[in-house]
């Protein structure tokens, strides 16, 4: 795979993400129905977790549900970790 593809790829995720965390908050606070934890957290999951934390620090969302948040946590660990793997495995 092109790095260049990965690159684009993360930066479209990121943006998504960070859309989908903020039109949740949004929907929030209007009473509206709302982007589904595990679709939020899928979203982290699939390259969108810079892009996830930065949103819950910018509009203050999610950041008291310690169930999600904890979740959220473990996807940054494991992807940190599988960084790292690939990091040793590759270089």
């Amino acid at each position: 795979m092109n790095p260049e593809y990965v690159i684009y790829y993360l930066i479209v995720i990121n943006f998504i993400t960070f859309a989908a965390y903020g039109s949740d908050k949004a929907k929030a606070e209007r009473g509206k129905s709302r982007t589904s934890e595990q679709d939020l957290l899928f979203y982290a999951l699939i390259g969108g977790t810079p892009a996830a934390y930065a949103a819950r620090e910018l509009f203050r969302h999610k950041t008291r549900k310690q169930p999600f948040s904890n979740r959220l946590h473990m996807i940054a660990m494991a992807q940190l970790v599988g960084v790292v793997f690939l990091g040793v495995l590759f270089v």
